[in-house]
C-alpha cells in the first residue's frame, strides 16, 4: 500500500501552483482561474463515472487520480484546505447519511 496521502498531494499542488505557468500544468490551471479549473474537474468527474459504469478498473483508477488532482487544484484556488474537508467529513460521521441529508438547509 502506498504511503502517499491527499495531504501530500495538497502540498505538491501548493508548491506547483507557485511555479511558473510555463513550467507547471498546475500553475497554468491556477493562472487560468477557477472557471477553467472547475471545468477540468467536471470533465474528470464525467470520465470517472464513465469508467465506473463500464467496469474498467484500470481507467477508474487513472481517472480517479485525475479527479482527485483537479479537485485539489480547485480547492487551492478557492482557498479551501484539505483539513476543512476532513473536518466536515468528521462532523458528518456522527449521524447517518439519511439524517445528515435531512438536516441540510435548502
Amino acid at each position: 500500500m502506498s504511503e502517499f496521502t491527499l495531504a501530500d498531494l495538497e502540498r505538491i499542488v501548493a508548491t506547483r501552483a507557485a511555479a511558473s505557468a510555463d513550467e507547471s500544468w498546475t500553475a497554468k490551471l491556477v493562472a487560468a482561474g477557477q472557471p477553467k479549473a472547475a471545468k477540468k474537474l467536471g470533465e474528470e468527474a464525467v470520465e470517472t463515472v464513465i469508467a465506473a459504469i463500464e467496469g474498467d478498473r484500470t481507467a477508474l483508477v487513472s481517472e480517479s487520480a485525475d479527479l482527485l488532482y483537479h479537485l485539489m487544484v480547485v480547492l487551492k484556488i478557492g482557498g479551501v484546505e484539505l483539513a476543512d474537508i476532513m473536518n466536515e467529513l468528521e462532523r458528518r460521521t456522527g449521524k447517518s447519511g439519511i439524517a445528515e441529508k435531512a438536516g441540510r438547509t435548502k
